[in-house]
């Protein structure tokens, strides 16, 4: 074919990007790509804004909050404040979550609408590609029907499902998944949870503040064990005071659905007693399998790396064809969503800024909440970075006290030589907010002595950076 004859065959293409999921990272994709200028659709299967927002974030967050709320009311007593007959009503709990979610869905299709983003519903699979020129075709099934779409681009952000342990099956009933949990008809008595993730910890808080008897079993030694042991020390503490039951360093090997129990073996990674366990119901966070199934990635060659799907340095995954998210194995939403900005701006051939991977915040909404960024003191020890580490109680900050939660620290870690941020981990109220003035700190020169210079405004939760850095500094005013 000639060059003037494949210009126009080109042009003839109907959409310049298609993406594939409408999750966080999907729908933040397709959105920039249209203020880009470029004609775009996107496709999704289920609900627009994906698990985060119809199944994840978002729910979770209001079903957080209802436990939230319950909790002030059940201590009203301790700020001056008599009430009646306090407790949680369980379907109305569920109903509200699901009703929040059902809105920030139908705000994405708001959004595509302002954007003239073509929003088709359906499952997606890349079809053959018959020469490196030609535009990748998109089989679209649906209820419907089989329909096919062109793209010059694909950007694959079909996201990720929870995942199991051999022999232990999800059937839904009595051994579920997240999804499970957010809409259960009746609230359990007894609940064990296997895993102690953000996920994990995140349902133990939720259905231990309501009333259910919860009980956590984690294979790792530690309460969420990708943060600083600090942290996990903190936890554990505040959860053994809310009677949440923590089975650490055990591996759940017998999970049976048996007359509407489950019966449970749980055995010590060290050591041979086993513990037998019973509960109305067993949820299962263990972590997430990529949705790469049926996709169509194995006639354009895209690789897997342990079940995730591989990609370079700026995301791509082939010819045109691009991954963000989950499905390659990030495992955030505010990470999926930075990658969708980055991958529609090289697209479009604009400055593309790339996402800083080394200054990534994560949260865990846990009462006490956590929020973290950067290394560990352990993992800056072990790349024999040299840190100067301050800490902060908020049993010390007036603000936390006036608010009646004094649980939980700030810890921050600060270069020796550079005073530049290493990391910083943080447990305890608002915390989750607070990560971003350190999330900043991390990507810009803002260094330990320029925050400090920096006027924290009194009485609040953020000087406790404050303080944390001047106790790094060997300075602490208020310790």
């Amino acid at each position: 074919m000639s060059e003037k004859s494949r210009s126009e065959a080109e042009r003839r293409v109907e959409y310049d990007v298609v993406v594939i999921g409408s999750g966080p990272g999907g729908y933040v994709a397709a959105i920039r790509a249209a203020q880009l200028g470029l004609k775009t659709a996107c496709i999704e299967r289920e609900s627009l804004g994906g698990i985060c927002l119809n199944w994840g974030c978002i729910p979770t967050k209001a079903l957080l909050r209802s436990a939230e709320v319950l909790e002030t009311f059940l201590h009203a007593k301790d700020f001056g404040i008599t009430v009646g007959d306090v407790k949680p009503d369980f379907a109305a709990i569920i109903a509200r979550s699901r009703g929040i979610a059902d809105k920030v869905s139908k705000g994405i299709g708001f959004l595509f609408k302002k954007n003239k983003i073509t929003s088709i519903m359906g499952t997606a699979k890349l079809l053959p590609r018959s020469g490196a020129w030609k535009p990748h075709q998109i089989e679209v099934t649906s209820s419907e029907g089989k329909k096919t779409v062109e793209a010059k681009h694909v950007i694959l952000a079909t996201g990720c499902r929870a995942r199991s342990l051999p022999g232990i099956e999800i059937d839904g009933d009595r051994i579920i998944e997240y999804r499970k949990a957010m809409s259960l008809a009746t609230q359990p008595k007894t609940m064990v949870v296997l895993g102690a993730g953000a996920i994990g910890v995140e349902f133990a808080s939720f259905y231990r503040s309501i009333g259910t008897d919860v009980t956590i079993v984690e294979f790792l030694p530690r309460l969420v064990p990708n943060e600083d042991p600090d942290i996990s020390k903190e936890l554990t503490r505040a959860f053994d005071k809310r009677g949440i039951k923590s089975l650490v360093a055990h591996k759940l090997t017998s999970a049976k659905n048996e007359g509407g129990r489950v019966k449970l073996t749980a055995e010590p990674t060290a050591g041979d007693a086993k513990v037998e366990l019973e509960a109305d119901v067993l949820l299962v966070a263990i972590g997430v399998q990529a949705n790469t199934e049926n996709l169509g990635l194995e006639a354009h060659g895209i690789p897997l790396e342990r079940g995730f799907i591989k990609t370079d340095a700026e995301n791509r995954c082939g010819d045109g064809l691009w991954a963000i998210g989950d499905v390659i194995g990030r495992g955030l939403a505010h990470v999926a969503s930075a990658e969708g900005v980055f991958v529609a701006e090289k697209i479009a051939g604009v400055h593309a800024e790339p996402v800083r991977y080394d200054a990534i915040p994560a949260c865990t909404y846990c009462a006490p909440e956590i929020a973290s960024v950067g290394l560990t003191e352990e993992k800056a020890k072990a790349q024999n970075v040299p840190v100067k580490a301050g800490k902060f109680p908020f049993t010390a900050l007036a603000k936390a006290r006036a608010a009646g939660d004094m649980t939980g620290f700030v810890k921050v870690l600060w270069h020796a030589e550079t005073r530049a941020l290493v990391g910083a981990h943080l447990i305890g109220p608002a915390v989750t907010d607070l990560i971003a003035e350190l999330t900043l700190a991390k990507t810009t020169e803002v260094n330990a002595e320029s925050l400090l210079a920096t006027i924290h405004a009194h009485p609040t939760f953020a000087e406790s950076i404050k303080t944390a850095t001047e106790d790094a500094l060997g300075h602490a005013i208020d310790l």
